[in-house]
């Protein structure tokens, strides 16, 4: 079965690196000619829009995305002709942070209150409803904290209002949480969902910088209910991951990705099925695999450029994973994954792996480790 991906990245790499052991081939649909995945099948160097370039890809027996902002146009083009997972719509409510929560709100989620922001007016009113602090965002095309400010002070909102207004925006409170995590599932075109072991994820700059799990709470009923309703809404095809705030009185949906995503890497390793190899599973129609945790595990992202690899490779247990893309500040270039049989056997290796660590990433994971309990 040949497999079309709209996106050459990383994500759309490790798609291709769990499929060709079983035997699928891979076509890719990137405006960069130098996109990680292009080694590992054809790579189509066009734009999102490019016609005779979808046409190309349309001729896949699947196609899915490694990010979720394709252009609507280009997805229905390409739903016209053959097979499209996740669907078209699916990919849409993921595109508007404003509807997205709207759609959380209706699934009976709880979520941190918000406002749609238009005008600057807009603001002021959001501001009274919602109160300081909080975090004005872009609606569309947003990630890794780009295309948002936080706003603690009456101070804080004109230098906001020029760097984001103009365009629509969405007001948030600033939530109080005790964690973050995500919850990764799989979900066939039968209507079978699995769920894999709620993460703790930890961010740095606005980018993910670790995730651990299983998640030290126990919040993994909920979380699945949560994403359960959430799938099963969107008919949804594929893995698909739900981003949470951990609080007190439960768990509140921030956002969700309708694609593989980082938070789960430490699948490739340390589940029984890789989120990957459950994503093309369920693009091709096959039996869904075990989402079983093999045991603990404990992944870091590197971010701007990969660090030498010698002095890691010591550490028992740890898988390195280069993306052969080239260094640049605030890109993801490779992460690494920590297993281990137990907890006690993976806090003992992360201590060895925090000695080795870049200074800015030695404090955040020792305190994250010690916060696990």
């Amino acid at each position: 079965m040949h497999i079309g991906i709209l996106g050459a990245g990383q994500l759309a790499r490790m798609m291709a690196l769990a499929g060709l052991p079983m035997g699928l081939e891979f076509s890719f649909l990137d405006p960069n000619p130098d996109a990680c995945a292009g080694q590992l099948g054809h790579l189509v160097t066009a734009d999102w829009a490019d016609a005779c370039a979808l046409d190309r890809l349309a001729g896949c027996d699947r196609i899915t995305c490694d990010f979720e902002n394709v252009p609507a146009d280009s997805l229905a083009r390409l739903a016209a002709a053959t097979e499209v997972r996740p669907c078209a719509a699916a990919l849409a409510a993921a595109q508007d942070r404003l509807e997205e929560k709207r759609l959380f709100t209706a699934l009976g989620m709880d979520v941190p209150n918000f406002a749609a922001v238009d005008t600057r007016p807009d603001l002021l009113a959001a501001i009274e409803q919602i109160g300081l602090p909080a975090v004005l965002k872009t609606r569309r095309f947003g990630y890794d904290g780009k295309g948002q400010a936080v706003l603690r002070t009456q101070e804080d909102l004109e230098p906001a209002w020029q760097r984001l207004g103009g365009q629509p925006l969405i007001l948030e409170a600033l939530i109080e949480f005790r964690f973050e995590a995500a919850i990764t599932a799989v979900r066939s075109a039968q209507g079978q969902l699995r769920c894999y072991p709620l993460s703790r994820t930890v961010h740095h700059q606005g980018i993910l910088q670790f995730a651990q799990a299983p998640a030290p709470f126990d919040r993994q009923h909920q979380a699945e209910s949560m994403v359960r309703a959430l799938a099963d809404h969107l008919d949804y095809v594929g893995c698909l991951t739900l981003e949470l705030f951990v609080t007190d009185q439960g768990l509140l949906a921030n956002e969700f990705a309708p694609r593989v995503h980082n938070s789960a890497h430490w699948t490739i390793e340390g589940a029984e099925t890789s989120q990957f190899e459950n994503h093309l599973r369920a693009l091709c129609d096959w039996p869904l695999g075990s989402t079983t945790l093999r045991g603990p595990a404990l992944m870091v992202n590197w971010i701007g450029q990969m660090p030498e690899p010698a002095t890691f490779m010591a550490i028992d247990g740890l898988a390195w994973h280069d993306y052969a893309k080239s260094a640049r500040a605030g890109r993801k270039v490779g992460h690494a994954t920590l297993t281990a049989n137990h907890t006690a056997e993976l806090a003992a290796r992360c201590e060895r792996l925090t000695t080795v660590l870049p200074d800015q990433l030695k404090t955040c994971l020792a305190s994250m480790m010690a916060s696990s309990g």
